[in-house]
């Protein structure tokens, strides 16, 4: 059984820690929290029984094998050095980092502590239907295009009309549209088609300067990507890609309920299962395979950084198009 580290209270940590128990891998043992009453009220909830408030007595004292990053997104690459540095295996929140010479350095890290392993925690990547929609693509004889959408509506864009500046809409944390669903559509694109040739991103900027919404234009060889990402508004509208005159089709790009094939002749097949009713269960199952026979899983656990190293990328080139920057640093590094 593997002892699990937390670093973040939040509904999305609750939700990992539901698929880490359910999983049989993992018991979460430590919590650590800024404020140590609700790191304490946390682990009474779970049954751990560790808690912290000082990020090095958490990481020094701590006795986990793993810790899980769901913190605002400008403090991830921190949290995730200090761990690497403490001899820890990291599972940190989309988005990882917030450019690529944050991910450089991680990369350096692992290098130099090569028995830990770092993860992404991009959760549809290991569910089923996102397979089932890589295999489907390898059958189709040509690709047209695609347009994935996921557009929904954040109650913190309340506190945004009210005046305040919340973490996921804020420039200092890293946040906007982008930053935050738009990495699922990001994974989709980079995993089912590679590596664009040229992107642009077109923003809708609110007051705090961060992106509520925007779309992205993708352009591979011989076909475009449309990607259509927002927390200001709702969309319901389904995403495609499109073939010849087949057409695959999902009810939401990220969350993928639903995935059906329309082949030439008109008929509709569904291609999906039924999600786990707790969407992280796949990935939580996945990265205790891996922690626990690293060797045996080498070129799946590759893959995923790889797949990681190629999305933070084509988030910072899309960041980068559309005049989007979280410091002085990034405004004066170009796009690679």
């Amino acid at each position: 059984m593997l002892k699990l580290g937390i670093i973040g209270t939040n509904w999305i940590t609750q939700q990992f820690i539901d698929a880490a128990h359910e999983s049989g891998e993992w018991q979460l043992t430590t919590v650590y929290s800024r404020h140590l009453a609700r790191a304490r009220e946390f682990a009474t909830l779970n049954h751990a029984t560790e808690t912290f408030d000082d990020l090095d007595q958490f990481y020094s004292q701590g006795s986990f094998d793993a810790v899980y990053i769901a913190s605002p997104n400008s403090l991830h690459f921190e949290q995730a050095k200090l761990a690497l540095a403490h001899e820890k295996h990291v599972i940190v929140e989309k988005p990882a980092v917030a450019n690529q010479a944050e991910f450089e350095q991680l990369d350096e890290c692992l290098r130099q502590h090569p028995d830990c392993l770092l993860f992404e925690a991009a959760r549809q990547i290991h569910e089923v239907n996102f397979k089932r929609i890589q295999a489907q693509l390898a059958k189709m004889p040509r690709i047209q295009g695609a347009t994935l959408t996921y557009m929904k509506y954040s109650s913190r864009y309340d506190a945004v009309l009210a005046g305040e500046e919340p973490n996921i809409f804020s420039l200092k944390f890293a946040g906007g549209a982008l930053q935050d669903l738009g990495v699922y559509l990001a994974y989709d694109a980079v995993g089912w088609f590679g590596m664009p040739d040229e992107v642009a991103y077109y923003p809708t900027l609110i007051r705090t300067k961060v992106d509520g919404k925007g779309v992205a234009v993708l352009r591979y060889p011989s076909f475009t990507v449309t990607l259509n990402v927002g927390k200001t508004s709702n969309s319901f509208l389904p995403s495609e890609i499109n073939g010849l005159r087949d057409t695959i089709v999902m009810d939401n790009a990220a969350e993928l309920g639903q995935v059906s094939y329309h082949d030439d002749q008109g008929t509709v097949q569904s291609i999906g299962v039924k999600p786990d009713k707790n969407p992280m269960l796949a990935e939580a199952r996945d990265f205790a395979a891996v922690i626990n026979d690293p060797a045996g899983h080498r070129s799946e656990y590759q893959s995923w950084r790889q797949l990681s190293r190629n999305v933070n990328k084509l988030l910072f080139n899309l960041r980068q198009s559309g005049h989007i920057y979280f410091n002085d640093a990034e405004r004066n590094q170009p796009d690679k």
